[in-house]
């Protein structure tokens, strides 16, 4: 059982202090706030942040009593669904190492969902009411309910069934502007992919061989190279890249220990972009060799992003990527779907490596 709320009143400031799921002009606030308290007449907003006074969320729907809850929810949704993606980040949100930022849930995981519009505030215009979408968000996906702003969503290409839209916004978005939009990747180039294996790893590779880019991507499991050398890459094992060099945009999935390597194998004018530490945040940088290549290292990250700059990814989104999934020229590998009841379980299956793509958490009536 699932809803999104794509509720829009008002207009949302460039560089506004606080990202927002829900976006109200301060006039417009009474107004919204009834209309909304009316369905769901539990739901109390925060008071406002300083300097935020046309910025309001709301939309922790977890304090509601159970058993009204799930009553309203029957009541509001009859029998949708929505799914979402376990994720590395949701573990350390969950150990207190990946904290929200403002205006998002610190208790309910979740960065990525896909479901129906179930209810539009006033000045929602881009969804009807029942059209699929999906999104990335800064947490709260995790749950039955979710407030979303309507500009950070993106329409579900019909060819894309429940299960896999669940698994697209947070990847592909993700690899799509470290790639593209940060990295500047170019058809012809050469790109390396350190954990190819992971959901980051596949939507980058098949995002680049599209582009008609030369792929090459590390990947630790032996098991899983071979399926994914058939999304398009050349598959290495993790010690063997630097003998396949150079390299004009490296996407560092991994972190810190690749750092020197990296840079040794980088293309004169060539790129690292960093998006992920799992294996560790810090590492030696040899300047004068990345200067002798005119190298450059950056990083990137989602999450605290503002609401204009995200809803900036989803456009580009669904300029460059829909149309792939429309076509059938990609897809979403997934290793294993688990009922939102069975998330403990979902989180053990993604710590316990070995897997390829996404795992999905799917509610359902």
């Amino acid at each position: 059982t699932f809803v999104i709320f794509t509720i829009t009143v008002g207009q949302a400031r460039i560089g506004a202090p606080q990202p927002a799921l829900l976006i109200l002009g301060a006039a417009a606030f009474v107004a919204a706030l009834l209309a909304v308290s009316a369905v769901l007449p539990s739901i109390r907003p925060p008071a406002a942040a300083e300097g935020s006074d046309n910025l309001l969320f709301f939309g922790v729907f977890a304090q509601m009593p159970e058993a009204e809850f799930q009553t309203r929810m029957f009541d509001l949704l009859g029998d949708e669904e929505k799914l979402c993606h376990a994720m590395v980040r949701d573990i350390h949100q969950l150990g207190g190492r990946y904290p929200a930022p403002p205006g998002s849930p610190q208790d309910i995981p979740g960065l990525e969902l896909a479901g129906k519009v179930a209810a539009r505030g006033a000045g929602a215009m881009r969804f009807e009411e029942g059209a699929r979408v999906m999104g990335i968000v800064g947490g709260g996906g995790q749950a039955e309910l979710a407030v979303v702003h309507e500009r950070q969503l993106m329409p579900v290409p019909d060819a894309l069934d429940g299960v896999s839209a669940g698994g697209v916004p947070e990847v592909f978005t993700t690899a799509h502007d470290a790639l593209f939009t940060q990295a500047g990747l170019e058809p012809g180039e050469r790109l390396l992919v350190h954990g190819g294996a992971g959901g980051v790893g596949t939507a980058a590779i098949q995002l680049a061989w599209a582009a008609g880019a030369r792929v090459y991507a590390t990947v630790r499991n032996a098991d899983l190279r071979e399926r994914v050398t058939d999304l398009g890459a050349e598959v290495l094992g993790p010690e063997e890249f630097a003998d396949h060099g150079p390299f004009n945009v490296i996407l560092e999935l991994v972190g810190a220990p690749n750092l020197a390597a990296n840079v040794s194998v980088l293309a004169t004018g060539g790129r690292i972009t960093v998006i992920g530490i799992g294996a560790g945040a810090k590492g030696e940088l040899n300047l004068g060799a990345l200067m002798a290549v005119r190298g450059r290292v950056q990083g990137s990250m989602l999450r605290a992003r503002p609401l204009e700059e995200k809803a900036m990814t989803a456009r580009a989104m669904e300029r460059s990527v829909l149309p792939l999934f429309a076509g059938g020229k990609i897809h979403v590998p997934i290793a294993a779907t688990f009922e939102l009841d069975d998330a403990a379980e979902a989180y053990e299956r993604f710590t316990s490596g070995g897997k390829l793509g996404k795992i999905v958490l799917e509610i359902a009536s």
